[in-house]
């Protein structure tokens, strides 16, 4: 049983997780193409993403593998031989089992170990190739500005990419706009021996500066030019190189934590969002003691509520002036007091409003927190519940191959990763509990596994079209029509 499994399930793991990792070089294929990357980058890269896409296929590997393992047995009858030496199908499903729960433990141990490591390694990497430049390359008759204050134009390159000809290099690098420009006839392009230069030594040519220490050059326009008959120039490439940055700055992301520091992150979050809450409210009640009345400060203040509020305020301020509160002053001063005081609120509803995008903010904080925090237990429980559907599906089916085990498998598979996205989603935008969110999926592939395990070792003939058409003809109508 355990031979039989373990070849389709290594196959099926690296399948899928190399058309997951295809997934992602297409949609990343802009940040790594034209930048000179080396191969072990590239390498450590594919590899770092690998890791992180493993959540993704090992469960979907563990339903199809299972699923073929027992629909191949199925179809060439070795259940039916299992079954006739007196070995229930519980018992040959044993071993598997004692697998499946090993590979469940397996995966919870990599999702709390290894994936925030391989998150880490892999984030950084690409947020550092996403800020490379694009290599050094210059092409016939197009201006390249890749480089900061320099410009250069190539009117023809040979064969050997390293003669060019009709060449124009502006230097902007005194911020002053086209103020020195050299031109030549020839040239050659050579790399220095470090590989951080490059040196143009360029042959019969011109240098034009424009003198701008003088007064009135704006008018004038005085320049000196200079013929040479060969010159070098040395530009630095090192900006061209990969440049590392340092991991420390991606290492708080709540990707890249274990349950034991998302534990402590999501704790401390939670304080200090209670004790900002708290001390906004005794600054907002010292500083506006008469409209502390307005319920405008619990946890999560009401937008809406609150320019409600402070819209009948400025209704009720310049109501004021037809009642004989402001007689004393002049219609100017009035006007005065009523306009601070419109300001004032005015002021006090934006702060308000501010201080509530700042609580929601910290909240999708905890809130991501929380989702990693479950997910870390969501993988292990399904891929037990995954192999809980693909093994008994396979013996009810009685197919093996990629062919009726592939759609089936792909359906269910679908079908948990849409609605777990969905959950995700829900939960990160307030609208659903977290935990009722992320688990959501695994609730209702649950009832699914029971009954189809269910099924399966009571030897339910599920998908039997004799069995169906049998339960169909009790319910005849022409039969009851004629008793009736």
């Amino acid at each position: 049983m355990l031979k039989s499994f373990l070849g389709p399930f290594v196959f099926t793991f690296f399948i899928a997780l190399f058309i997951i990792l295809l997934q992602f070089l297409w949609k990343y294929i802009d940040d790594l193409v034209g930048k000179g990357l080396e191969l072990y980058i590239i390498g450590k890269l594919m590899f770092f993403a690998s890791s992180t896409f493993v959540p993704l296929a090992l469960p979907l590997a563990i339903l199809l593998s299972s699923l073929m393992t027992f629909g191949n047995m199925g179809e060439h009858y070795e259940l039916v031989a299992i079954k006739a030496a007196g070995i229930s199908l519980r018992k040959a499903m044993k071993p598997l089992t004692i697998l499946a729960v090993a590979l469940s433990i397996s995966a919870f141990l990599f999702s709390n170990y290894v994936l925030p490591v391989a998150n880490l390694k892999f984030q950084a990497l690409l947020y550092d190739i996403r800020q490379q430049k694009l290599a050094f390359n210059i092409t016939e008759g197009i201006y390249y500005n890749g480089m900061d204050g320099i410009v250069i134009r190539v009117g023809k390159k040979d064969s050997d990419n390293k003669t060019i000809y009709d060449i124009q290099i502006y230097d902007h690098t005194d911020r002053m706009g086209n103020t020195i420009v050299t031109t030549a006839e020839r040239g050659l392009m050579e790399l220095t021996p470090d590989q951080k230069g490059i040196v143009f030594s360029l042959f019969n040519g011109y240098r034009y500066t424009e003198v701008t220490d003088q007064p009135g050059y704006r008018r004038t326009r005085p320049f000196e030019s200079m013929r040479f008959e060969k010159q070098r120039r040395t530009f630095d490439l090192s900006e061209y190189q990969l440049s590392r940055t340092n991991e420390d700055l991606f290492r708080s992301h709540y990707r890249m934590l274990n349950i034991q520091q998302l534990n402590y992150s999501i704790d401390s979050l939670s304080k200090q969002r209670i004790e900002r809450l708290d001390v906004y409210k005794k600054r907002f009640a010292q500083r506006n003691p008469y409209l502390v009345q307005l319920d405008t400060l619990d946890e999560a203040p009401d937008t809406n509520a609150t320019s409600t509020a402070y819209d009948s305020l400025e209704m009720a301020l310049m109501d004021t002036l037809k009642y004989p509160l402001l007689d004393n002053f002049t219609m100017d001063a009035k006007y005065l007091i009523i306009d601070n005081a419109l300001k004032s609120a005015r002021s006090t509803k934006e702060n308000i409003i501010f201080f509530k995008n700042e609580q929601e903010t910290r909240q999708q904080a905890i809130t991501n927190h929380e989702i990693v925090w479950h997910q870390k237990f969501k993988l292990s429980i399904a891929c037990l519940i995954f192999f809980f559907i693909g093994a008994p599906l396979g013996a009810i089916i009685r197919k093996g191959g990629l062919g009726l085990p592939v759609v089936v498998s792909v359906l269910f598979f679908v079908l948990y990763y849409v609605v777990s996205m969905t959950g995700e989603k829900a939960a990160k935008a307030g609208e659903w509990n977290v935990v009722f969110a992320i688990w959501l999926s695994t609730i209702l592939i649950l009832p699914l596994g029971l009954f189809l395990t269910y099924k399966a070792t009571t030897d339910a003939q599920l998908l039997d079209a004799e069995s169906w058409k049998k339960f169909f003809e009790k319910f005849n109508l022409k039969k009851y029509l004629k008793k009736t």
